[in-house]
């Protein structure tokens, strides 16, 4: 008899758990509450782990095929570099570019490899009641019960599922900083790709390949917070910064802005499994956006749940779910510790740590190029597990 597997959320990482699961000969079930999948306003980076798990399900060639010529660095507010590497330099090094594309673009690749009808739209899931190795897990929803060999839960940095699984764990606290992000309509001439840091503030200027430009912001802020004009908010926080930013926050309108607190859970999870219940992505380990990993840590749950349940007797779910923790647990623990640093040096706001965190990198930066480059190998030198 066929596995059969629900999945909870239509995202990044719910999908790449889909298309795993479906090539590794499962029945696959996607629930999404939203009635469509769009993903206006935001871009993406997958860097070269990302690319490597997007391979498992024959998807990392399509995304590879959007890459754009990338000169990465970090600058101060008048324009003047404090480090800068290259896309070329970080495919030497790990075998790939980042690559930068919209979340809508990967959705579309993504969903290229899950069949249609395992695809529920407007479906919300109410209950999950874990099963055991003696019984399937029945998944609750708004259309019916689902039975299932093994549930994936990737609803997100709000999972109802995490709540229900660890009621004692599940708490969110705000990282003390706002995001802003939006897309601009094709440029010429945008740019360079770069990220600029000034005191509690940032902001990234990300030109992808179909002429449009990613940009996101980042700012201390007291949590809850909102503009009625977004847009008007962005310019009197950076639109002093050098060019092009105040001529991308010109090119667009207030309700192209999405604007998002940044949160994180107080501590780790005890395990990232109940039953057959695994949690993926946001619902397992939400992290501080800086290392532009949280969906690439996805696509890494993702690729190690598919890799699991195509060597995997329906009644060995939960013993391998207990191995999907083993292993996913501490690499996304400290990717989330590495993040929170990141996020903690972008928005300083002291003027004498920000001098001399700007300083520390132009001197790093011209007295040991590399560095950057193997600081960055803990996070990009990850390899999916061996096909059974």
């Amino acid at each position: 008899m066929t596995p059969r597997a629900v999945v909870i959320g239509a995202g990044i990482g719910g999908l790449a758990a889909a298309a795993g699961l479906h090539r590794a000969g499962w029945d696959v079930t996607v629930c999404e509450r939203a009635a469509a999948l769009t993903q206006v306003g935001a871009g993406i980076a997958v860097a070269p782990n990302g690319l490597r798990a997007l391979d498992t399900i024959g998807a990392g060639q399509p995304v590879r095929a959007r890459a754009t010529h990338q000169e990465l660095g970090v600058r101060r507010t008048d324009g003047r570099w404090i480090a800068r590497s290259s896309g070329p330099a970080i495919a030497a090094r790990f075998g790939d570019p980042v690559v930068l594309l919209t979340r809508a673009a990967l959705v579309d690749v993504l969903l290229g490899r899950v069949p249609d009808r395992a695809l529920r739209l407007s479906v919300t899931v109410t209950a999950v009641a874990p099963g055991d190795r003696d019984g399937p897990a029945v998944v609750s929803t708004t259309a019916g019960d689902l039975d299932a060999d093994l549930v994936v839960a990737a609803d997100g940095i709000r999972s109802q599922t995490r709540a229900a699984a660890f009621p004692g764990h599940y708490q969110l606290r705000y990282a003390g900083f706002t995001t802003w992000r939006f897309l601009t309509d094709p440029m010429e001439q945008p740019g360079p790709m770069s990220e600029t840091w000034g005191s509690g503030a940032v902001f990234g200027v990300m030109p992808l390949s179909d002429g449009q430009v990613y940009c996101y912001a980042a700012a201390r802020s007291a949590p809850g917070v909102r503009a009625s004009d977004e847009r008007a908010m962005l310019i009197g926080l950076f639109g002093a910064w050098h060019e092009p930013i105040p001529r991308l926050l010109g090119s667009v309108s207030a309700n192209q802005i999405l604007r998002h607190d940044v949160e994180e859970l107080a501590g780790p999870l005890p395990a990232f499994h109940l039953g057959r219940i695994a949690l993926a992505g946001d619902a397992a380990h939400p992290m501080a956006p800086n290392l532009g990993q949280g969906g690439c840590q996805a696509l890494e749950d993702a690729t190690m749940l598919a890799r699991l349940a195509a060597s995997a007797d329906p009644d060995r779910v939960p013993g391998l779910l207990a191995r999907y923790t083993a292993v996913r647990q501490p690499r996304t623990t400290d990717i989330v510790r590495r993040s929170r640093r990141v996020a903690a040096a972008a928005t300083m706001t002291s003027p004498l740590a920000v001098a001399i965190r700007n300083a520390t990198a132009m001197t790093m930066g011209k007295l040991m190029p590399r560095a950057a480059l193997r600081g960055l190998a803990p996070v990009y030198d990850w390899h999916p597990p061996p096909a059974p």
